[in-house]
């Protein structure tokens, strides 16, 4: 008998394993285990995302916003803006597109500046940080713009040679210079900006005042100018005065003389006590003099007006003076002309100067050339050394002539020279009709002498008699006794070397040897091409210290602009004018030297 369990399932037992299979093959299958997170890695990658995208919006219109901002103020704060600062700043952020987050600026001004703050606090709509729940984001800039002109120091280095005389050019000079100084006034706080205006020929004049600051030899009564050697171009420093000076830091004078010109005159002036010479290499009139560190405008535009031209022209040694008003070595100069210490002369300079020039390294100044000229570097005359003191062998003297004693005058006008001949030791009298030798000088003792009338008539003998007391007589003592007779100061002071030559030693001597001796053995000068030189090496020095160096070519020839050219501090500092351009030259200058600068 078969036996049967009594249980049995459903399904054939192949089937029964067949499904165990598929569970344990479905239990390894790992196909959809990441389906999940990677849609929620999705979901968060996109909200990031749109950070991102929604904070790289808001940097880029905050850059654009923060660089019109920047331009918009700068141009409100223009001193040259006639648009209220407002109207300005709203009117770039429009043109911009960014209009809707304009706020009204703040604005400060003053005698000399004018200040424009503005700042944006707004808000940046957010597109994409919103799927994330996020919110607008704020956008914030602010700017801050200042044009002011604050611790400058400028010198206004002038040409007033005679060619200024020429198609009205010291005219225009003088018009375009007084509207610079009354820009540069009119747009700076006082005290923060000094002007020195330094008028040039073939010298330099000092006044008296300044010159007695520095230690010099050569000394004379008469005029106050420097021969400068070469190696002073190569600096912008000049030392002042010390109690015991070294030998490099002592300045030769320029002697009071004149090599130009000659008539029946002697070249002195007959005018004004003591009666000099004319048109002396250095001229002496205070129009003609240095104006250090100024203030005024009226001062300074005043003394421009007064400028008058005439002589050659010495660009380097006008360059030279320009650099020394900004250099801090004058500082103890200016000091003194601040105080009044000078020649005891009064304060000569705004007191608030005293510390001025200031240094190179001082951030709060900017130093500032502007050089013009109508020419090029032309002659430059200086007395050679064994001419500069001691007796010339000439004596001067005014004596009682004929005619004074014929009308009893009382005084004493017939002018008399009388030179020595060392070789015969002896000396010759230049009376106008009867010269003679004698062995003294006229007017020092009681010879007589034959004196005629202005035609040669009516002669008579007189006594020499000098008038003791006339200002132009024979040089005296304390005591009143008449020494060995003029030093070359005094003579070449009263006498013009071509006169001295030509009607003086021309007298007794061979003509050619008067003139070899007496003019070309007294002088020397410096040509183009050495004056070239120096100028253009007192320029490098200037810009090395970062002195500012603008030029002007006022219409100058070829020469004079290839030295103007390498003297300014760039291409775009030189201007090159004719007539009436010089204003806009003028012009554009104060415009340039005008400080805009973003401070924030």
């Amino acid at each position: 008998m078969t036996l049967r369990h009594t249980t049995v399932t459903a399904l054939p037992l192949s089937v029964l394993h067949q499904g165990v299979n598929r569970l344990r093959a479905f239990r390894r299958d790992e196909s959809g285990v990441m389906a999940y997170p990677t849609v929620a890695f999705f979901l968060a990658m996109l909200a990031v995302g749109g950070l991102g995208v929604d904070l790289m919006r808001m940097e880029r219109d905050r850059t654009m916003l923060q660089y019109t901002l920047d331009r918009a103020v700068l141009a409100a704060a223009d001193l040259d803006q006639t648009q209220p600062p407002a109207v300005v700043v709203k009117d770039y952020l429009n043109k911009a597109g960014l209009g809707e987050h304009y706020t009204p600026p703040v604005v400060e001004t003053g005698l000399g500046y004018k200040r424009v703050q503005a700042t944006i606090n707004s808000t940046f709509e957010a597109h994409l940080m919103r799927f994330s729940g996020g919110t607008d984001l704020p956008i914030y800039a602010t700017s801050k713009a200042e044009e002011s002109i604050d611790g400058l120091e400028i010198s206004l280095v002038l040409d007033v040679s005679g060619s200024m005389n020429s198609n009205s050019r010291l005219t225009n000079l003088k018009a375009a210079a007084k509207d610079f100084i009354d820009t540069m006034v009119a747009n700076t706080t006082e005290g923060k900006m000094s002007i020195s205006v330094v008028p040039y020929a073939t010298q330099v004049s000092m006044p008296e005042n300044l010159m007695l600051q520095y230690n010099t030899e050569g000394n004379n009564d008469y005029s106050y100018c420097i021969n400068f050697e070469g190696d002073r171009f190569n600096t912008t420093s000049l030392p002042t005065k010390t109690p015991l000076p070294t030998w490099d830091m002592i300045l030769k004078r320029t002697m009071h003389f004149t090599p130009w010109g000659y008539s029946n005159r002697d070249m002195r002036t007959y005018y004004n006590s003591p009666r000099l010479i004319q048109d002396p290499v250095c001229d002496p009139r205070q129009s003609r003099q240095i104006l250090p560190l100024q203030q005024d405008a009226n001062t300074l535009k005043n003394f421009i007006q007064n400028l008058s031209a005439g002589g050659n022209t010495s660009i380097d040694i006008g360059m030279k003076w320009g650099t020394v008003l900004l250099d801090p070595s004058t500082r103890p100069a200016i000091s003194a002309l601040a105080s009044g210490t000078a020649a005891g002369a009064g304060p000569s300079v705004p007191n608030g100067f005293s510390a001025r020039p200031a240094d190179y390294t001082d951030a709060d100044t900017i130093k500032i050339i502007v050089l013009m000229t109508d020419g090029q570097n032309t002659s430059q005359y200086y007395v050679n050394d064994d001419h500069r003191d001691g007796p010339s062998g000439a004596h001067f003297a005014i004596l009682e002539g004929r005619d004074d004693t014929r009308y009893n005058t009382g005084t004493a006008s017939l002018k008399v020279y009388s030179t020595y001949d060392a070789y015969n030791d002896r000396y010759y009298w230049h009376l106008p009709y009867y010269p003679k030798w004698s062995d003294h000088p006229i007017g020092t003792g009681n010879s007589s002498f034959k004196d005629c009338d202005r035609y040669g008539n009516n002669c008579r003998w007189i006594s020499e008699q000098t008038a003791a007391n006339h200002p132009d007589a024979t040089v005296f003592d304390d005591t009143g006794n008449v020494i060995s007779g003029l030093s070359y100061n005094e003579l070449f002071a009263r006498t013009s070397l071509k006169y001295l030559y030509r009607y003086i030693f021309d007298d007794w001597m061979d003509f050619y040897q008067a003139r070899n001796t007496w003019y070309y053995g007294i002088y020397s000068s410096y040509g183009n091409g050495t004056k070239n030189n120096r100028t253009r090496s007192v320029c490098a020095a200037a810009k090395a210290k970062g002195i500012v160096v603008y030029t002007i070519g006022f219409e100058a020839p070829s020469n004079g602009v290839a030295v103007l050219r390498d003297c300014a501090s760039t291409d775009s500092h030189y201007f090159d004018v004719n007539g009436l351009e010089i204003k806009d030259a003028f012009a554009s200058i104060a415009t340039s030297i005008r400080q805009l600068r973003l401070t924030q």
